[in-house]
């Protein structure tokens, strides 16, 4: 469900409370039949909101951002926050509360990148993000999951929520932008509905040179419960990613500076694939 907070305009009072008025000289009216749930982009599965980290995992998300670093050591406009939700006066922004458990990047910022390095994984992300907003999770600053309000669109492309995004630059194709996978399949939720990833990432692979022999590879990606990339080598970093060369190790990385997101219950698992 998504949940508005802030403070509610003067003229959405005066509707509110005039509705209130009229209902309470009014007749009593027949009662209707209850109204069919709205259709959603994705079909109804088995939710991971709050999946707990099993042991041994690295949890990211605590009482401060001492996990996490800019690229240049700042942290920016990210904070500790107990609650986040749609601003009731601008769907495109995102309010918060006070507390701990949730880190908000204030609408727009730097990227963060996990103190930690990281090769083969598996990784559960829980995001939040307003109206027509875009953030997205780097694995080892490289390879990019979309993060996006992509709620309602039909055939999602590699730039939609839940893809793998694009790399950039001169390759055979001849166009600047290449090998972006899209999803299978819609997975949205609206916005302001809290969504979750999970994740399977094999880093890329090197001799005792540092020659690279294997490609970095998402094994899987399930968004909101369902599948929606199997064995899905990635040549290269995507576009925009912190780094342009490969490692055997390298940090998480949230993307800031694209617009009102929120992230919480991060934990990555090492694991030997």
């Amino acid at each position: 469900m998504v949940k508005f907070c802030g403070i509610m305009p003067v003229g959405l009072i005066a509707v509110v409370l005039g509705s209130m008025f009229v209902g309470a000289v009014a007749a009593p009216k027949k009662e209707k039949s209850p109204a069919k749930p709205a259709a959603t982009t994705a079909p109804a599965v088995k939710c991971t909101l709050g999946k707990p980290a099993p042991k041994g995992a690295v949890k990211l998300i605590g009482d401060t951002l001492d996990a996490w670093k800019g690229r240049k050591g700042d942290t920016g406009k990210w904070k500790v926050v107990g609650d986040v939700c749609l601003d009731v006066a601008n769907e495109k922004k995102l309010a918060t509360k006070a507390g701990k458990g949730i880190i908000d990047n204030g609408g727009r910022t730097k990227n963060l990148l996990s103190k930690e390095e990281f090769g083969d994984v598996e990784a559960h992300v829980e995001f939040m993000v307003s109206k027509g907003s875009n953030s997205g999770v780097y694995f080892q600053g490289r390879y990019e999951i979309q993060v996006l309000d992509s709620w309602g669109v039909k055939e999602p492309r590699h730039g939609d929520c839940g893809g793998i995004y694009q790399r950039w630059g001169k390759n055979p194709s001849g166009k600047p932008g290449y090998e972006g996978v899209p999803p299978r399949v819609n997975a949205s939720k609206k916005p302001g509905e809290w969504q979750t990833f999970d994740i399977v990432f094999r880093a890329a692979r090197f001799d005792k040179d540092g020659k690279k022999t294997g490609n970095a590879k998402f094994v899987k990606v399930v968004h909101n419960g369902i599948v929606v990339h199997e064995n899905r080598p990635v040549t290269g970093p995507t576009r925009a990613s912190t780094f342009n060369d490969e490692k055997p190790l390298g940090p998480l990385m949230l993307q800031g500076d694209h617009g009102p997101v929120a992230y919480r219950n991060i934990w990555i698992a090492k694991r030997k694939l």
